[in-house]
């Protein structure tokens, strides 16, 4: 079976993000960051197993470094002389700007990931996906459709780049509350 990714690769950048996101957790469980990590790439995998003419390399691979810059003290530079420019300009735009007012960050995220190709698209899809999961007990009904807004915001401004990533979507806002 022939994949369009490197499992070589994956093995080097899934060793690289597990270094980098050490003794991190999920938030609010006791489990590893990695599953998180790992949760997205599979999304990532099988819209690529749905969808063909994709670069698998730079659609894992920015789902397995999506959060390196944003959580961990990894540099850009460090990404690029590892990974390469694409994916290190990926991972930057999947990256918050927390230097903004929080309500400005997911608006600026998206305009920043429209600017690269589709297959970084599809890693903000798949990383909305895995964190619909039932929100923290301590959110509030108002916060719990803030996110969930901003699920539909992501959907509509991103759901063109993997039509089978933007039918998950979907069902994970309508089944979250």
């Amino acid at each position: 079976m022939h994949h369009p990714w490197s499992q070589d690769r994956y093995i080097d950048t899934i060793r690289f993000a597990a270094t980098a996101h050490n003794g991190q957790l999920v938030t609010g469980t006791d489990l590893p960051y990695l599953l998180h990590i790992n949760l997205v790439a599979m999304e990532v995998i099988a819209a690529l197993a749905a969808e063909s003419g994709r670069d698998g390399d730079l659609a894992v691979g920015c789902a397995l470094l999506h959060d390196v810059l944003e959580d961990t003290s990894i540099t850009y530079t460090e990404v690029t002389q590892h990974f390469g420019e694409a994916i290190a300009a990926g991972v930057l735009a999947l990256t918050k700007d927390l230097g903004l007012p929080k309500d400005q960050q997911m608006a600026d995220s998206l305009q920043r990931i429209q600017q690269q190709p589709h297959e970084v698209w599809m890693v903000k899809l798949a990383d909305r996906i895995c964190n619909l999961q039932p929100p923290p007990a301590h959110w509030s009904a108002e916060r719990v459709q803030y996110y969930r807004n901003e699920a539909r915001l992501i959907y509509a401004t991103l759901g063109v780049a993997s039509p089978f990533l933007a039918d998950r979507l979907l069902q994970k806002i309508a089944a979250y509350h």
